[in-house]
């Protein structure tokens, strides 16, 4: 089957045939893609007053995506990291694109051309002794919620798991016998145990009796029993 080279079709096959179906992209990845081309896409209306069924790639020549950065650092108030990671989204499409448009290959290559904005990177910060414990003490022990919130924390702070590990934690992951240790599928989907140790062993077989549930059944569910989500994470701290 010929792939059409319009911009509309080139950017789902991107998605699904790319990202999907070839990579094999994470859905953080996918998702974060995703986010990009909406604000995009939210920006041609507001420049172009058009749709994106609409667009073409003349459209989008290299003067148009840098206005686009521009308009996420000083509008939207975006980081360098975000703009540069938004940057990285249209870099991907445009050089699957190349592939299957060469009628646009000088346009393409001035779009591959805009480099990422250097930033000035800030040391990793991490908390003293007496911050920890004050965290740790902070969930009310006797709700549900505050207890789940202490056994997620502890958790965090023994085995320096992401926030994105931690949410999709069930409790098939965790193996409180000999050897004790968490399983997680980490960034780039590497897989790897962690080892824990007594304090958070003892945490979480508290934690499972009162959790119960199946072994597929999220290790920290929301109040509805499904995943706790990264805000939701971000509200508790």
């Amino acid at each position: 089957m010929t792939l059409q080279t319009n911009f509309p079709a080139l950017l789902q096959a991107f998605f699904t045939d790319r990202l999907i179906r070839q990579r094999r992209a994470s859905p953080e990845t996918v998702a974060s893609y995703r986010d990009a081309f909406c604000l995009l896409f939210k920006f041609v209306q507001l420049q172009l007053n058009k749709s994106p069924s609409k667009l073409e790639m003349e459209d989008l020549d290299a003067s148009f995506i840098v206005a686009f950065l521009c308009w996420l650092e000083n509008e939207r108030g975006n980081s360098i990291r975000t703009r540069n990671a938004r940057l990285a989204a249209i870099h991907s499409f445009i050089k699957y694109a190349a592939l299957h448009d060469p009628t646009h290959s000088g346009l393409f290559q001035r779009i591959l051309a805009i480099p990422g904005k250097r930033d000035d990177r800030v040391s990793v910060q991490y908390l003293t002794r007496a911050e920890t414990e004050a965290l740790l003490d902070a969930p009310d022990q006797t709700t549900w919620g505050g207890r789940r919130d202490r056994t997620l924390l502890l958790l965090a702070v023994q085995t320096g798991l992401r926030v994105s590990e931690l949410i999709k934690l069930d409790r098939q992951d965790i193996e409180l016998g000999s050897g004790a240790h968490v399983r997680c599928t980490g960034k780039g989907r590497k897989e790897r145990c962690t080892p824990l140790r007594k304090e958070i062993v003892a945490a979480l077989r508290v934690w499972l009796d009162e959790r119960g549930g199946s072994l597929q059944d999220p290790l920290f569910p929301n109040a509805q029993g499904g995943q706790l989500s990264r805000d939701g994470v971000e509200y508790l701290l």
